[in-house]
């Protein structure tokens, strides 16, 4: 199981890769391995902003369904439209071909209460 050290956490299992004043949300490799295999992404927030902690969306892997939650608020940019025709990627590449959602960051102080890579890795053991 990795944990990159270049992105932040949540205690629901959603990772953010900031990148100037947009991000990277998805699903962390723990919260995909614990669905098993994803077979659709919703997420019906395109162009809605959703604040920190709100739901943006869902996971449904073969034996049910979850919830996403957003990291910080942020407008909802992009959804990753690869995701339509293989939500696989999410299972075989979290945290690069498998993100789920590109966002603009509203408050980038929210940032500060999310979880480093050693703090996710140890809130899962």
């Amino acid at each position: 199981m990795t944990f990159p050290d270049n992105i932040r956490y949540t205690s629901e299992h959603e990772w953010i890769r900031v990148e100037g004043d947009e991000a990277f949300v998805g699903i962390t490799d723990y919260a995909q391995s614990e669905l098993g295999e994803i077979v659709f992404i919703d997420v019906p927030t395109v162009g809605e902003t959703v604040g920190q902690g709100e739901v943006f969306g869902s996971v449904e892997a073969v034996k049910t369904v979850s919830d996403l939650n957003m990291p910080v608020t942020g407008e909802v940019l992009e959804l990753n439209e690869e995701l339509d025709a293989a939500p696989e990627l999410v299972n075989n590449d979290p945290y690069g071909k498998g993100w789920i959602i590109r966002i603009a960051v509203k408050d980038a102080a929210e940032l500060d209460s999310l979880m480093d890579a050693k703090a996710y890795e140890a809130s899962i053991k």
